[in-house]
């Protein structure tokens, strides 16, 4: 098993949130603290439907556990158990760890999250850290890091992935949209997801995309909710100094793993080819979400945003820590970089004179230009977050 970075409270109760297929469970079962542990799985039907019909069932079973954990798999099945967990909280030494692919049912349907006695985690598709050596750049950026993929790595060709991959899009819509009735109308969510995957990593137009999936504007933004309170992406906000030109201005959106994205877009069986603005897409995508999940994992609340002016400079990727640094982040997948790469990261060099200015990329070593650092990706995010790279890895070169 893969070490996770994910740093679980063990003196606390706590959520863990994060998509399906992102091992959850694998992870708490790895855990040496949950060896004694009260497994319930809400995915069973029949403990669903036990629980939904007696939620104080649970109350009566915690008498029978103090001083030890109750584990609740995906607990937005059953949003009422919330109010018992947290009478079980109050009433004896039991803690509860409590897992979700969706958030949304539980913050919609006004459930009980626990304010105060409950800490908040998020699991991820597999960072570059935790794979080390079994890191392959080229297969991150076509199928993604789910950590049921590992399992196909030795595999002769791609079939299998490209079937986990496809299935994994048709049970999301099936088990997180259909069952639990996030939207009324099923066909203009199917027509708006390629249609939100087409458009990762651009300021995003709700109303033309509105008018292509025959929906309204404010459908669509409730679509985009759905994907990012089932954990399936997030925003990266415009940058801007005050808050009120940030409102004016539309944000992006990343899914959360390429290869469920490409699924999506039905272009698993396409190979990405260096030196293409598709790959150099992909590429940037996938950092940008690495540097997410780190942030997370290693709770640093750094703050990510995006930058761009009328006159369309734009820069990828702004860091801002809580002590008031600010990172200004080029990605490129190129393998040599030119100075017309590096002209953006140039062009702000008056209006943050006191920032850090980094292009992230695949050359082999990092090179010093003027004010702006060349790094390979890997210490880029090193430098990022101030963390000792990972060990080498499979990664083939490639240029774009």
């Amino acid at each position: 098993m893969v070490d996770r970075l994910c740093n679980l409270s063990k003196q606390q109760s706590f959520f863990l949130f994060g998509a399906r297929g992102t091992g959850k469970s694998t992870l708490l079962r790895a855990q040496p603290f949950f060896e004694n542990g009260f497994y319930i799985n809400l995915l069973k039907p029949a403990e669903q439907e036990r629980y939904s019909l007696n939620p104080n069932l649970l109350f009566q079973q915690a008498q029978l556990i103090k001083d030890s954990w109750i584990i609740i798999d995906e607990v937005q099945k059953v949003p009422k158990l919330l109010d018992v967990v947290h009478d079980i909280i109050e009433t004896y030494k039991v803690k509860f760890a409590l897992t979700g692919s969706s958030s949304r049912k539980l913050k919609r349907g006004g459930a009980n999250l626990l304010a105060g006695r409950a800490v908040t985690f998020s699991l991820f598709p597999l960072t570059h850290l935790e794979l080390q050596t079994h890191f392959n750049l080229e297969n991150a950026l076509r199928f993604g890091t789910l950590p049921k993929l590992l399992e196909f790595d030795t595999l002769p060709d791609p079939t299998a992935k490209i079937r986990y991959l496809n299935s994994y899009v048709y049970t999301y819509i099936k088990e997180e949209i259909l069952v639990e009735q996030l939207v009324r109308n099923l066909d203009p969510f199917r027509l708006f997801l390629p249609l939100a995957a087409q458009m990762e990593g651009e300021p995003l137009n709700y109303s033309k995309i509105a008018k292509q999936s025959g929906v309204e504007h404010k459908t669509i933004q409730n679509y985009y909710q759905i994907l990012v309170e089932t954990h399936l992406g997030s925003f990266i906000e415009p940058y801007h100094r005050s808050v009120r030109r940030v409102q004016t201005q539309s944000p992006k959106f990343y899914f959360f793993d390429p290869g469920v994205k490409n699924a999506i877009e039905k272009k698993l069986t396409n190979t990405l080819i260096a030196k293409t603005s598709e790959y150099g897409r992909q590429f940037e995508s996938w950092f940008i979400n690495e540097c997410l999940r780190i942030n997370s994992y290693l709770e640093t609340e750094f703050s990510f945003s995006y930058l761009r002016t009328k006159d369309d400079a734009e820069i990828d990727l702004v860091v801002e820590k809580p002590n008031g640094e600010i990172i200004l982040i080029e990605i490129k997948s190129s393998t040599i970089i030119f100075d017309s790469h590096l002209k953006h990261l140039r062009h702000f060099k008056s209006s943050f004179p006191t920032a850090k200015f980094i292009c992230a990329c695949q050359v082999p070593m990092p090179e010093k230009r003027d004010h702006i650092l060349v790094l390979p990706w890997q210490e880029a995010i090193s430098y990022i977050f101030k963390i000792q790279p990972a060990a080498p890895m499979a990664v083939e070169s490639t240029d774009s």
